[in-house]
């Protein structure tokens, strides 16, 4: 299904098979409720991550918990490169699913415009895996389009971003699952 052929916020399953695909994945010390809420917060993201300038909802529909379920994002975070960051910006369609549990963005803006995202939780008992899937048939440049993506855009930008993000939200959720056990237990 193309961008054109499907109405907003119905982004459906991920179109695998593209040129450009990341995976990042990360076992979660704390329950997928924990890790699934603080995640889908998207805009407190910057208040948790250093790497991210800013996150603005430009449109929001379904909120719950005061927090929209789905609506237009504007995203920006540097990718570091040792003491220099390099600045980055996406616009997103953003699509929360409580019951599968998912997080889906598309890609509407920025270099990677056309780029599906999906953020998925599967519980592991005390523990959450958490996967972050990125594909992308690159930007609309011939021949050098597919390139960039697979060898620039994707490896280093993409994963170098959404890596150093699942890490800072799962220590935030790891942190928020110890003090509550902490002060269950009296310890």
């Amino acid at each position: 299904m193309t961008e054109l052929q499907r109405r907003p916020y119905e982004l459906g399953d991920m179109p695998l098979g593209l040129p450009m695909q990341t995976l990042d994945r990360r076992t979660v010390r704390a329950p997928l409720r924990t890790i699934f809420d603080i995640a889908r917060r998207v805009e407190h993201w910057p208040a948790y991550l250093p790497h991210y300038r800013f996150v603005r909802f430009h449109e929001r529909f379904d909120v719950i918990d005061g927090i929209p379920s789905r609506g237009i994002v504007e995203m920006s975070a540097y990718r570091p490169f040792g003491l220099v960051g390099w600045p980055t910006w996406w616009k997103s369609e953003m699509v929360v699913d409580f019951q599968k549990p998912s997080i889906r963005f598309f890609h509407i803006g920025g270099v990677t415009k056309g780029m599906d995202v999906e953020w998925t939780f599967t519980s592991l008992g005390d523990s959450t895996q958490v996967e972050i899937l990125h594909v992308w048939a690159g930007p609309s440049i011939p021949v050098v389009g597919v390139l960039a993506a697979t060898s620039v855009i994707g490896p280093v930008f993409v994963h170098g971003i959404a890596s150093r993000t699942l890490e800072g939200l799962a220590i935030i959720a790891e942190r928020e699952t110890r003090t509550r056990i902490a002060s269950q237990t009296g310890a």
